[in-house]
């Protein structure tokens, strides 16, 4: 008896020219397939376009800085022969390099947060920043004004970080909190409103102010919080998240500023 042939693998269909053209453009945006040198040029235009001086202040804090390590390796260093000359010329451009990387990205950082400041979505997009040991979730509340309210579980405990509208905001970020009490009531809960106003945290200073609210919660008790807020977040169904600015230089610049 005659065995079938097997059968042969259907074809794909050829990506049309415009198709390759969005795919190749999508994947040059995406900062997770970008290389290092490729998101080191993406974040140096992006801050370039807000800080005008960036390249005059990177030339210059390389000069001092490698003058100031190659006299301190020259002096240190015993004898005055070519061997401490070379050695003095490396370490001068180690102290270069690493001073201009540290105000690189620190001003950097400074650019991206002034692009995004004022717009909604902008705490959403600074408290990505946050990493190990922290579980954001974004627009956990809204109102239709986009009045946003945005959750943090982390050390200190509980975060809720409100944007928009001081007036609003009020209203809603109590209405949170009570629903948050209910499910975690032993758990400590802070308010946060971004913004420029009195008794608000500018956006540049947000991150920084998450971190500095202290370690209430031990990272054991971490996983008991989330489930309970879980029951929480399951009476919220089809939440559409307000579109705010999430830019790929923001998520380029976690990169670059790792380690410092």
């Amino acid at each position: 008896m005659a065995t079938k042939p097997p059968a042969k693998p259907s074809k794909q269909p050829k990506q049309t020219r415009a198709e390759k053209k969005a795919a190749k453009a999508a994947a040059a945006n995406d900062p997770s397939k970008m290389g290092r040198r490729q998101q080191f040029a993406e974040t140096y235009k992006m801050a370039r376009r807000t800080d005008t001086r960036l390249p005059l202040w990177l030339v210059g804090v390389f000069v001092v800085a490698a003058t100031l390590g190659f006299l301190l390796f020259f002096v240190v260093l015993p004898g005055d022969g070519a061997l401490s000359t070379v050695i003095s010329i490396v370490g001068a451009l180690l102290f270069g390099t690493l001073a201009t990387m540290i105000v690189f990205g620190r001003r950097a950082q400074k650019a991206a947060y002034g692009q995004m400041e004022g717009q909604p979505g902008a705490a959403a997009a600074a408290l990505r920043m946050l990493r190990r040991g922290w579980k954001t979730d974004v627009a956990v509340a809204f109102t239709k004004q986009q009045d946003v309210v945005h959750r943090v579980v982390g050390p200190p405990g509980i975060i809720l970080v409100g944007e928009g509208n001081g007036a609003r905001l009020r209203h809603l970020m109590t209405s949170e909190r009570r629903k948050h009490e209910r499910v975690a009531s032993e758990v400590p809960i802070h308010d946060v409103v971004c913004g420029r106003g009195e008794g608000e945290v500018p956006l540049p200073k947000l991150v920084k102010h998450v971190q500095k609210l202290g370690r209430q919660v031990k990272p054991a008790e971490m996983t008991d919080i989330l489930n309970r807020l879980k029951a929480l977040d399951a009476q919220r169904s089809n939440i559409p998240i307000p579109k705010g600015p999430v830019p790929t230089s923001m998520k380029g610049l976690r990169g670059n500023l790792r380690g410092r």
